[in-house]
């Protein structure tokens, strides 16, 4: 039998917060300390779903996965090697690609879902 998984920060099934701080080579405002909630991984551990939070901050990305996003509270602003910025707020939801470099600035204290699929090898 396959039951359904809920994504929860606290109650019965929730899993155990995973408390970070980012890479100090990454980092460049701020503290940006996260949870994360890792409520199930799939897919030889490639898949991985569940909620994360961060505070201010903002860091230097790099993606060598894919990430689904879905806002729960807060706002960040998401800006590519390019320059293009994205402001992201709760009801947003979007796909970060592989290759996305640039930087993840949480200008409020940031929870969203997340689905990350890593790739192979």
């Amino acid at each position: 039998m396959t039951d359904l998984v809920f994504l929860a920060t606290e109650g019965p099934g929730a899993p155990a917060p995973d408390h970070g701080t980012p890479d100090p080579a990454k980092l460049i405002a701020g503290g940006h300390a996260t949870t994360t909630w890792n409520a199930w991984e799939g897919e030889d551990g490639r898949l991985h779903c569940g909620i994360w939070a961060a505070e201010p901050g903002k860091v230097a990305i790099d993606y060598t996965e894919w990430e689904f996003c879905h806002i729960i509270d807060g706002r960040a602003v998401l800006t590519n090697e390019a320059g293009r910025s994205w402001t992201v707020r709760a009801g947003d939801a979007f796909v970060i690609p592989p290759g996305f470099r640039g930087t993840w600035e949480t200008v409020d204290p940031l929870r969203k879902h997340y689905v990350i699929l890593l790739p192979r090898g």
